[in-house]
């Protein structure tokens, strides 16, 4: 095994889930973002950290689990042999190929996309199938459809999806196509009425093709065997899984069966409840509102009596359909023959080759749904091209008041506006938060106008979206607040299930929100547990039907997402050990600085810029931060004397005079030179010559004076105040963007948003970095005290503040991605003093030791 592929560091118990971690919220000293002085230092901790700090590449297979102490996890490393140089490259070559196929089967699909790849819903294809020739022939007008129903049927006899049995699910299926075939195999005048007698030699003509009756007779016979043998599995079904609008179309299905003959048990007492159901939602649709706005009542026709044909056709969307339901308008085209209905169900049927989903079209719930999950698996930025023609296609059909899963519609939802808002201003769009004023009603918010109860995804992506908060955007103030107390009564109840899809641990992506909310969340830990909690292929959606959204769950994602990830690994593991060589060389152990904090300050690099050809700026972050506080913690003795102002002062005018300055004491302790301080600077400037080398061999551009520049900054506030935070964080962002080649700095500080970042970053990192011991709430603000409370506030606005700047386009803007490492930064530091020490010490082994499997 090469030392690209190393997993030498594992917990030593069962994987912990992301729902079930705790926060103690006994903070540890946060210096700045990257680093903790208290835990870089003090001995007394009972984490065997050491072996953290230990990992070196080219391990064997034999692997090490230790125990938790304490409640902390202790990781010990594997056994050390060397490898076959050779056989290690190969192995590299072959996942870089294997990632290299993955991305152009992936792009292939996002270019591909059009009005959705859905699955077909046997239900709404044998609504479809009922419609007779609009001529007069009496045959069917899709003929194809009752070729679809008989290819579909599956082994048991049932319909619907293969994988996954949800009783509500294959019962509708099952009986829309006994339905089907019933109405279209036994007429009348060829069969004894109410028996199951047939001619065997009566045929129809479909598609061209003789098919016998009897064909299509024993697979109604197959059907009916499983309604009737499946019907009792309805009393113990989840209610969140029951289909869109099942106690309002089964029943009809049900009259239709009866006037056909079909022998059910209508008199059983499941059907009985089914009915009551109905009845009683029905009472409570406004028939003058239905009959006159567009709502969601369009999507169920089929199971409502009494309409008036003439209003509702008004209510047509533009395609022709009534909401983009199939079985709607099949319904429609029964009762009116519409040629617009007609239109579309005929595109459909042949898109299709027979068959018809259960909604259509779904192009913008795919299009932003796939950027979600290639997001959230963090592999996007292999898209990017495409991710923005996805987002400019979303853009498009954007309105005032949001959107729904298709275009040019005059319903919209939650959900769908949720996440296409959240997209669409993380990537620089213009969008009012406003939007969700349509969806909010006393404080409540819904998924769908009018509509009286909620769906945990489309609350979850609400909270997502709530927390991209700009200054003055008090409605999603509003939204954050209730739909985090929504979750959180949801997680508390175990009622994590959802009414709109099967998925594979929606609980621990949850969890996982409502613990680290966007802005104390860095990428590369959000990633680590989202590819444990996304179920590729196997998730499942809930319709009128189950059905499925290839470009949105596959295993193609899901895979690419693993070998992304322990790539990515495997480079990090590979820096941290040159991060440990680094260490020796320049001796920063004979300061009192452990390999511990050495690693903290690799860690939150690492976790925010992990991509792998971003090394130089994650390597210099890393660097800087761990010299910051070396320094700092060099001149500091623990109480505050004038000695220690002097000192920092000789030290700032020995590193920017490159003199000789006479100490007679070094940090308490009696100096016999200068040696030791020379030593630190010697460190300092042979780092950042380093650095200065790398981005003039990569970039062309020497940058050895606005770094040091950029560290002059920093040591004047340092010297002055001795308050280490005190504009760290502008040089952690000045190094990185400088080691990135984005922009030289001597062009970007006269710039006009600079001086607006600067200080923005300042001013809430310095806070957070002294933001110590306080517990915090749920929703990720923070509790305190009542002489707290400004402070808090302060954070949270200058935080919306700074989100606002970097993500918001001007005419005369930044370098988006020059702005973008800000609020990088910033998040780290907020991750820091949100995190306690247990949940840090976990993340850095699920990051940087734990391989994907």
């Amino acid at each position: 095994m090469s030392s690209y592929s190393i997993h030498h560091l594992f917990l030593c118990s069962s994987p912990i889930p992301s729902s079930s971690l705790s926060f103690s919220y006994n903070h540890v000293s946060i210096p700045f973002a990257g680093t903790w002085q208290s835990w870089g230092k003090d001995k007394g901790h009972n984490v065997d950290i050491h072996r953290l700090c230990r990992a070196i590449s080219k391990p064997r297979t034999q692997e090490y689990a230790g125990v938790f102490q304490n409640g902390l996890p202790v990781i010990k490393r594997n056994e050390v042999v060397d490898d076959d140089i050779q056989e290690g490259e190969a192995f590299k070559s072959l996942e870089l190929s294997k990632i290299k196929e993955h991305v152009e089967n992936i792009r292939s699909m996002l270019g591909s996309m059009e009005d959705g790849e859905i699955s077909c819903s046997a239900y709404d294809t044998a609504w479809v199938a009922l419609i007779e020739d609009v001529n007069g022939s009496g045959s069917p007008q899709f003929p194809s459809t009752l070729e679809w129903i008989s290819d579909n049927q599956l082994p048991d006899g049932s319909w619907g999806d293969k994988h996954i049995f949800v009783a509500h699910d294959r019962l509708i299926n099952t009986l829309a196509c006994v339905v089907a075939l019933k109405t279209w195999n036994l007429h009348p005048d060829k069969c004894q009425k109410g028996t199951s007698k047939v001619l065997i030699l009566n045929v129809i003509f479909i598609s061209d093709t003789y098919i016998q009756t009897q064909h299509f007779f024993f697979s109604l016979l197959k059907g009916l065997s499983f309604f009737k043998e499946n019907i009792s599995k309805l009393e113990y079904e989840k209610a969140e899984h029951m289909p869109i609008g099942f106690e309002v179309v089964f029943p009809s299905l049900l009259e239709i069966a009866r006037s056909l003959n079909i022998e059910v048990p209508y008199e059983s007492p499941i059907f009985q409840n089914i009915y009551e159901q109905r009845d009683l939602k029905l009472t409570r649709i406004p028939k003058e509102i239905m009959h006159n706005v567009a709502t969601t009542l369009l999507h169920s026709l089929e199971g409502m009596l009494d309409l008036d044909w003439e209003k509702l056709l008004k209510l047509q969307c533009q395609d022709g359909s009534f909401l983009f339901s199939p079985s709607s308008t099949a319904y429609a085209v029964m009762q009116t023959k519409d040629e617009n209905c007609l239109n579309y169900l005929t595109k459909i049927v042949q898109r299709f080759n027979g068959g018809v989903p259960n909604v259509y079209p779904v192009d913008l719930f795919e299009h932003i749904w796939a950027i979600d999950r290639l997001q959230r698996l963090g592999i996007s930025r292999y898209f990017n091209p495409d991710i923005k023609q996805c987002l400019d296609y979303t853009y498009r059909y954007w309105t005032e008041e949001g959107i729904c899963w298709a275009r040019n519609t005059r319903v919209q939802d939650i959900d769908d506006t949720a996440m296409g808002f959240r997209l669409l201003r993380l990537h620089g769009y213009e969008v009012s938060a406003d939007v969700f004023r349509h969806f909010e009603k006393g404080g409540e918010f819904f998924c769908f106008v009018g509509q009286s109860n909620q769906a945990v995804t489309g609350i979850f992506n609400l909270y997502r979206a709530s927390q991209l908060r700009f200054p003055g955007d008090q409605i999603l103030e509003d939204a954050n607040r209730f739909s985090s107390d929504f979750l959180r009564e949801k997680q508390a109840s175990n009622q994590l299930l959802d009414k709109w899809i099967i998925s594979k641990d929606l609980s621990g992506e949850v969890g996982f929100a409502l613990k680290f909310p966007w802005l104390a969340s860095l990428p590369r830990v959000e990633t680590r547990f989202y590819i444990e909690q996304y179920g590729g292929e196997d998730e499942v959606w809930i319709g009128k039907t189950l059905y499925r959204m290839p470009y949105v769950n596959n295993n193609a994602y899901l895979e690419l997402a693993k070998l992304d990830f322990n790539n990515c690994q495997a480079l990090h593991q590979m820096e941290w050990n040159g991060m440990q060589r680094w260490y020796w060389e320049m001796g920063l152990g004979d300061f009192g600085m452990s390999r511990r904090s050495l690693l903290l300050s690799y860690f939150m690099a690492a976790a925010s810029i992990f991509e792998p050809e971003r090394s130089q700026e994650r390597l210099a972050w890393a660097k800087t931060a761990f010299l910051v506080e070396t320094i700092a913690s060099s001149f500091h003795s623990g109480i505050h004397r004038p000695s220690d102002y002097e000192l920092r002062k000789r030290f700032v005018q020995v590193f920017t005079s490159l003199g000789d300055a006479p100490f007679s004491h070094f940090n308490g302790r009696k100096l016999d030179s200068n040696r030791t301080i020379q030593k630190l600077i010697d460190a300092l400037l042979r780092t950042l010559n380093y650095l200065s080398l790398d981005a003039l061999v990569a970039h062309g551009r020497d940058i050895s004076r606005d770094i040091r520049r950029a560290w002059e900054k920093w040591m004047l506030k340092w010297a002055e105040e001795g308050d280490r935070h005190q504009g760290v964080a502008e040089l952690v962002v000045q190094t990185i963007n400088l080691t990135s080649g984005y922009w030289p700095t001597e062009e970007l500080v006269p710039h006009p948003q600079y001086p607006r970042l600067s200080n923005l970053i300042n001013t809430v990192c310095h806070q957070l970095c002294h933001y110590q011991k306080q517990e915090v709430h749920d929703n990720g603000c923070f509790n305190n005290t009542d002489t707290e409370q400004s402070r808090t506030r302060e954070i949270e606005s200058a935080m919306q503040e700074l989100a606002q700047v970097v993500l918001e386009n001007s005419s005369d803007d930044i370098d988006s991605r020059f702005k973008q490492t800000f609020l990088t930064v910033a998040q780290s530091f907020y991750y820091a003093a949100h995190c306690d020490l247990e949940t840090i010490i976990f993340h850095i082994a699920k990051v940087l030791f734990e391989k994907v499997h």
